[in-house]
């Protein structure tokens, strides 16, 4: 029996664009310390956490499901490259959303319980810890979807056929040039070559 190739990098594509656009979605709605549209309060951050926790899965989802497929078909897919790459970004941001979320609790848990001692100073503390962690989401979470979308534009049947259709046109206009002219010969060991 006998199997088709199908080509598939135009939904490959696709498919890495559109997961590129849910990271650049949660990206967009990271909290900031300040903002009163993007508070900073462990609800928020959880739910941030919990959405890029599905992507993260979805990710996964995709890099299993090709490899799954190259493996039986023997082929080679791109796309696995592309989903596996932004698993390491991803991750990060995951984590650095994390501490944010541990962060809050603990000064949540310390405003309940009504520790004041040195609060007002921890607090300040930790807005600027929690400030860096999440520039570094942020940071984290652009690489991913950039990652994604270089895939995609790699594979991309249209980067493809123009890749191609350059690679023609540079053989047509510069064919292989003559072989370099050999160097000078070397002096034998020993003896000292010497100009006029």
């Amino acid at each position: 029996m006998e199997f088709a190739l199908i080509d598939t990098s135009s939904s490959d594509a696709l498919a890495l664009r559109a997961t590129a656009s849910g990271f650049d979605a949660v990206r967009g709605k990271l909290p900031v310390t300040g903002n009163p549209d993007h508070s900073l309060d462990s609800v928020t951050v959880a739910r941030q956490l919990s959405d890029l926790g599905t992507l993260i899965t979805d990710l996964a989802d995709e890099v299993l499901h090709r490899a799954a497929e190259q493996r039986r078909e023997g082929g080679t897919a791109p796309a696995v490259v592309g989903f596996a790459a932004a698993v390491r970004p991803a991750c990060e941001a995951a984590s650095a959303l994390g501490a944010v979320a541990h962060r809050l609790s603990v000064l949540e848990q310390a405003e309940h319980l009504g520790d004041e001692s040195g609060a007002k100073d921890a607090r300040e503390a930790d807005r600027l810890v929690m400030g860096n962690a999440l520039g570094m989401a942020d940071k984290a979470l652009r690489e991913t979807a950039n990652s994604l979308r270089s895939a995609s534009a790699a594979i991309s049947p249209e980067s493809v056929r123009a890749q191609a259709a350059r690679s023609r046109s540079t053989t047509a206009a510069f064919p292989s040039s003559p072989a370099p002219p050999p160097a000078p010969a070397a002096a034998p060991p020993g003896r000292i070559a010497r100009g006029r």
